[in-house]
């Protein structure tokens, strides 16, 4: 274990990270780049006092746990999650969890489609990169705290705006179903993942429908081609629905588009104007 380059490479992926990558308020006092050292021990389920120590070069050899908590929290790449584990002296195994960062490349694949809405999800169905558009249409993510950005929670959780199930999508009964089949087999695959298996007795304890879905043992989740959403400013806006597979990274980008001509398409380009701002609805 090399602690004093374990320390440098931990302080150098911290400043490198703002607040809102990870869902947290960035606030008017801060007095270093990057999230602070308790924010890094929260989102890594680790103490403060272990990290810092970590970062001080006096900690003992931290776990694979701790070492998989503290990739998760800095949003390390494959490259940087291998690094890690070799200064700690414990070369890494396969991933126990679904990975939530992003290929820079899909980040700026989803910039780059200022007629679409896209968001990418990981195989919790958590929300973990989304274009300008996207959030104009369903919501603003950065916005929320990272537990709040999964789309299995908002589908069978709520909250609901305005009786808006997920938006207000016409389709909320069958994305729910096709969710839990996806969430089932995600859990085969990632057996040992806490996060997984919090998130799963988090929606059996709290949905019926979960559950009983859940219950039937299903995985073959069927795709949805297209969907309309209800949104509050601008009305329905029916969008067809693409999904590409990121299969190194077990990620799915979802994009939304709306036929050439047609008043969605409209309705989308004045999102794209709206963008997330709030604004009075008239009665």
């Amino acid at each position: 274990m090399d602690r004093g380059e374990l320390a440098a490479f931990l302080r150098s992926r911290r400043e490198r990270i703002t607040p809102a990558d990870v869902g947290l308020p960035a606030g008017t006092r801060r007095r270093t780049p990057g999230l602070r050292r308790e924010e890094v021990a929260q989102l890594a389920f680790i103490s403060t006092e272990y990290y810092t120590r970590l970062e001080q070069a006096r900690a003992p050899r931290p776990s694979r746990e701790v070492l998989a908590g503290l990739a998760r929290a800095l949003r390390l790449a494959d490259a940087e999650r291998t690094h890690l584990h070799h200064l700690a002296g414990a070369p890494p195994g396969p991933a126990a969890g679904p990975p939530r960062e992003v290929r820079q490349s899909i980040v700026d694949l989803l910039r780059r489609l200022p007629n679409a809405a896209a968001i990418a999800v990981s195989a919790m169905y958590e929300v973990i990169a989304w274009n300008d558009l996207a959030a104009a249409l369903m919501e603003d993510f950065s916005a929320l705290p990272r537990r709040d950005r999964n789309l299995a929670r908002r589908a069978f959780l709520g909250p609901y705006q305005d009786e808006r199930r997920l938006y207000g999508v016409t389709d909320a009964g069958e994305f729910a179903r096709a969710t839990a089949e996806n969430l089932r087999a995600a859990a085969a695959r990632y057996p040992d993942d806490p996060e997984l298996t919090e998130l799963v007795a988090e929606l059996r304890a709290g949905s019926e429908e979960f559950a009983r879905l859940w219950d039937s043992h299903d995985v073959c989740a069927r795709p949805t081609l297209c969907k309309t959403f209800r949104h509050p400013l601008v009305g329905p806006v029916s969008v067809n629905c693409d999904v590409l597979d990121i299969a190194d990274r077990d990620q799915r980008v979802v994009i939304y588009t709306a036929d050439p001509g047609s008043p969605s398409e409209e309705a989308l380009r004045l999102l794209s104007v709206i963008g997330t701002q709030r604004m009075e609805v008239p009665g």
